[in-house]
């Protein structure tokens, strides 16, 4: 339907909290009068006051509106009603002829509509131009040419009025006539014509000229020529028309390109956004010169950096990405990176999102530089400014898209490593984490780098707040420090986190107070000596403080042990060993040697004595110990096999696990790669634009293929465009029986957030059936939008009956109701036939997502609804159970291939969704096969699923258990 056919619709509101209206309750507000008097005289239409004949009206429309009959009130409402000149009771009115029956069963017009259409005709020449503007409203929404043609002179003068209220709606009552019954005012189109050349208001120009470009295109191209170099000076609603209509000349006729294609390059500079967005929208249809794109990419970014309004900035972005999707695109917004990085501005984090990975899509060599610069500059703003919820994810985003840089540019590494490294001692410990993961990949990849990011390791190592980062950093500096003076470094550093030992005694020491209770010993930077013995021995400056802040003056890994936290210590204990047995092989004096090996065994003993002892808030785990002592061990023996293991073996896995990590990137590229690629089918049918007839273009062009996709949100989706083809995907769902006296059976189309029912309903009987109504409820978080009208079915007749449905969040939901109807000249009460319940799939809802496995921890911890199912299959294979699982609920498999390849007896993966309202549906499948049953055994074991919301959980968890089972074709 187009802009000009869509007339306004009038909503009703009923208070919730009231009755629905009916006669009793009408009867109560008359004074208990009795209901033969109601229906002949309606005391309050007659002899009430004003007020009280608004209210009556109103009560009368919404039992008329809820299927009522009432016969004998038309006269009442012509006698009392009609004549009044109160703007209210004039509005109500206008909505009441337009609901009630205007012909009689055999379709002629009632003779009281003589009256009214007398009354319309005395509207139409009122005095007060909103009287005549709102009656003209009306008049589109008359279907009656009987009562039309009498009134066309009095339309006709309404283009000369002199208010522009009135001239605008003259002009669409004219063209919904013109549309209907044509008899009745040929002359339309030059009538209209004659009034857009002449007229001054921005307003009735749109609509006279909208209605030309539907009624007679050859004359609106004939006016949009007069006046194609003052197009900038119209008003944005007449400009939005014409490039609607330049949009569909140039679809239907390329020819016509060249002549309207500089105005639309015009339009990209007008003062509304919403000129200039649908402006860029069609040059990019009309044009994929790269002139055209540039100009109109340029406008897109424009707009999402001027608009305030977030949802226009992401709709805007969308439109960006779509223009990268194309080959041939892509290289022209590569030179426009630096533009869309301004759009960062945006406080919002989703566009943000977005724009860096946008940007990151784009990025290429020649503007790599230029793209790290300011997302280093962008880094440090974030450290600079108080701290938002949203402040740390936008660091973590741009520690990402950093990362990805470096990467694909491993130039870039040595520039984005020293900004990035001080963030490991950040409080967030999510960005602090990805900045951690960033450098262990960049140390192993890039061995130039290697000395620099020890060095920076170093200096940032007593800061790290975080225990988990503490133990990362421990790792890197004990797998990657390779010289003898990195070696030392790295245990001063330890010793510094220490703090004094042995620590137990140090500890009961302060506990028993030798030390001033007022005071707490703080140790101050550590300073290396050698005793006479060749041992090491570490000097500390003592300092007085307050004991104000006692746990926090603690040296950081002090801290965390006396917290109970000994993984800290096996890493550490791991660590240690790695440097003792790389100092060994570097340093040849055996004092050295064993000086070495001996302190670091040290700090092991005191570690696990510590562990030991009740002054830890949680004792020290037996996996810990056994970890901490097999150091002990090694470093004792100093077996060449321990060398290789712990220095050489680990880097490797570490190597395995990063090149199995880019092999898996590389291939979902490569995949995304061939979905943008367009495939042409052996039997694709071609187009010849040269041969195509004059009258078959408009069926031929794709302009309401891509109308519909834009309004469905799935531009690339192009097989979801044609309609018949999405009617055949769709089973058709019965509602009666074929013996019930109504067959009724629907189509159910979902939409994002709508679901429409087409229903249609058959007349199996041989009598008339009288207000035949499709009577709906829902289940769920369904809301119905509005009744179905009622109809009337001829003897084995049947109609189509649309109803619309707004779906709120993602659970299961039943429409459930009945057909009602009334049996022509019976005298029975109305009969009722009860529709099957229709249930909505939960899958129609949920799409395939991607996260990140910290994200998927961390969401798999909060949320808090869990649904357990029990596998019940008679699938036999592992692999195939996890496939058809993933086909049955549109989830994504986060675990990668290579770690569910092989066959081991088990498997365990993570999947995980998205519904279109945002809400994360997480699932974690374990499975195995029951060997000792047979090679014939079906699958066995659980799938756990976690949600934010109770309906999500439950819906899918049902899903899975209905879909479980294969089915034989």
């Amino acid at each position: 339907m187009t802009a000009a056919e869509n007339v306004c619709y009038t909503l009703i509101n009923v208070p919730m909290d009231s009755e629905p209206p009916s006669e009793i309750s009408l009867k109560n507000d008359l004074g208990n009068c009795d209901m033969s008097a109601f229906l002949t005289s309606f005391p309050p239409l007659e002899k009430g006051d004003v007020k009280l004949k608004t209210e009556a009206l109103k009560k009368v429309i919404i039992m008329i509106l809820n299927g009522e009959k009432l016969p004998g009130l038309l006269m009442t409402i012509i006698r009392f009603v009609l004549p009044l000149q109160d703007h209210t009771i004039k509005k109500l009115l206008l909505v009441f002829w337009e609901i009630v029956p205007k012909t009689t069963p055999d379709g002629r017009l009632l003779q009281e509509m003589i009256l009214v259409c007398d009354a319309y005709r005395k509207d139409l020449q009122h005095p007060n131009e909103f009287i005549r503007g709102s009656t003209l409203r009306f008049l589109c929404k008359l279907k009656e040419a009987e009562l039309l043609e009498p009134l066309m002179p009095a339309i006709r003068a309404c283009l000369e009025h002199r208010h522009s209220y009135v001239r605008r709606n003259a002009v669409l009552a004219i063209y919904t006539i013109y549309r209907n019954f044509e008899h009745l005012i040929p002359d339309a189109p030059e009538l209209i014509h004659d009034f857009l050349v002449n007229e001054k208001d921005a307003s009735c120009k749109r609509n006279a000229f909208m209605m030309l470009i539907h009624a007679d295109q050859d004359r609106a191209l004939d006016y949009l020529s007069t006046c194609i170099d003052q197009v900038q000076t119209f008003g944005d609603i007449l400009q939005l028309v014409i490039v609607e209509l330049i949009y569909k000349v140039c679809h239907a006729n390329p020819s016509e390109r060249a002549r309207f294609i500089r105005c639309i390059y015009n339009l990209l500079q007008s003062s509304s956004p919403a000129v200039k967005y649908e402006a860029a929208g069609t040059l990019v249809t009309l044009s994929s010169a790269p002139t055209a794109i540039k100009a109109a990419a340029q406008c897109y970014i424009d707009l999402i950096i001027k608009e305030s309004d977030n949802n226009v900035k992401l709709i805007v972005l969308d439109r960006l990405i779509e223009l990268k999707e194309h080959p041939s695109h892509e290289r022209v917004l590569q030179d426009l990176v630096m533009d869309i990085l301004r759009v960062l501005s945006t406080p919002d984090l989703e566009v943000r999102k977005k724009t860096l990975q946008l940007a990151l899509d784009l990025v290429s060599s020649r503007n790599v530089e230029e793209l790290v610069i300011v997302l280093k500059k962008e880094v440090i703003k974030t450290n600079n400014v108080t701290e938002h919820e949203d402040t740390d994810k936008y660091r973590q985003l741009l520690v990402r898209t950093l990362h990805s840089c470096s990467v694909r540019f491993p130039d870039m590494a040595a520039n984005v490593i020293p900004v990035l490294m001080e963030f490991l001692s950040d409080n967030n410990e999510a960005a602090a984490a990805d900045v951690l993961e960033f450098v262990r990949e960049a140390i192993q990849r890039f061995e130039n780098l290697r000395p620099l990011i020890v060095e920076k390791m170093l200096e940032v190592f007593h800061a790290i707040k975080s225990v988990k980062i503490y133990r990362g950093a421990l790792w890197i500096l004990g797998e990657y420090c390779s010289t003898k003076e990195d070696i030392q470094s790295v245990m001063t550093e330890v010793r510094r986190s220490l703090g004094e030992i042995p620590i137990v005694e140090s500890e009961i020491k302060k506990e028993a107070g030798e030390l001033k209770p007022e005071e707490e010993v703080s140790v101050g930077p550590a300073q290396k000596l050698v005793t006479e013995m060749g041992t090491y021995a570490t000097q500390s400056a003592l300092s007085s403080s307050r004991p104000a802040k006692k746990e926090e003056d603690r040296p950081p890994l002090r801290g965390f042990l006396l917290d109970g936290d000994f993984f800290v210590a096996a890493s550490l204990a791991t660590t240690l060993t790695k440097i003792a047995l790389r100092y060994v092989s570097l340093v040849q004096e055996k004092k050295k040697q064993n000086s070495f090996n001996a302190e670091a065994m040290l700090l092991m003993a005191t570690i696990l004595h510590l562990g030991k002892s009740s002054l830890p808030k949680k004792p020290i785990t037996d996996d810990d110990v056994d970890r901490i002592s097999l150091c002990l061990k090694v470093l004792s023996e100093c077996s060449p096999l321990m060398n290789d293991i712990f220095n050489k073996e680990c880097r490797q896995s570490l190597s395995h696990m990063l090149s199995a990590k880019l092999e898996e990137e590389k291939l979902s590229q490569k995949k995304e790669s061939e979905k943008r690629n367009v495939t042409i089918q052996p039997d694709d049918p071609i187009s010849f634009m040269q041969l195509t007839a004059k009258n078959e273009m408009s069926s031929k062009e794709d302009q309401f293929q891509l109308s519909l996709l834009a309004a469905m949100g799935n531009t690339q989706r192009k097989e979801a465009a044609d309609p018949l083809a999405s009617k055949l995907n769709k089973v058709v769902t019965q509602l009666t029986g074929f013996s019930d006296p109504v067959y009724a059976e629907a189509y159910v189309h979902v939409n994002q957030y709508d679901i429409v029912l087409d229903v249609l309903v058959v007349n199996q009987t041989s009598d008339t059936l009288q207000n035949c109504t499709l009577e709906l409820a829902t289940l769920g978080d369904l809301k119905l939008v509005e009744k179905p009208s009622p109809l009337t079915l001829a003897p084995h007749d049947f109609a189509n009956i649309k109803a619309n449905v707004k779906v709120a969040s993602t659970e299961n939901g039943i429409i459930f109701g009945n057909v009602v109807y009334d049996v022509s000249g019976a005298a029975s009460d109305r009969n009722c036939v009860v529709l099957s319940d229709i249930h909505i799939d939960i899958m129609d809802y949920i799409q395939p997502a991607s996260c990140t496995d910290a994200e998927f921890r961390q969401m798999w911890a909060e949320f808090e609804w869990e649904n357990k199912v029990t596998v019940n299959t008679n699938i036999i294979d592992l692999n195939e159970y996890l496939q058809h699982i993933l086909k049955s609920t549109n989830m994504k498999c986060l675990t990668p291939e290579k770690a569910l390849s092989g066959y081991c007896g088990f498997m365990a993966a993570n999947l995980y969704a998205r519904s279109i309202f945002g809400e994360d549906a997480l699932a974690n499948v374990s499975i195995e096969k029951p060997i000792h049953l047979g090679p014939e055994a079906p699958v066995t074991g659980h799938i756990r699923i976690r949600a934010k919301s109770q309906g999500m959980a439950l819906s899918l968890g049902d899903k899975i258990n209905l879909s479980q089972k294969k089915t034989s074709l």
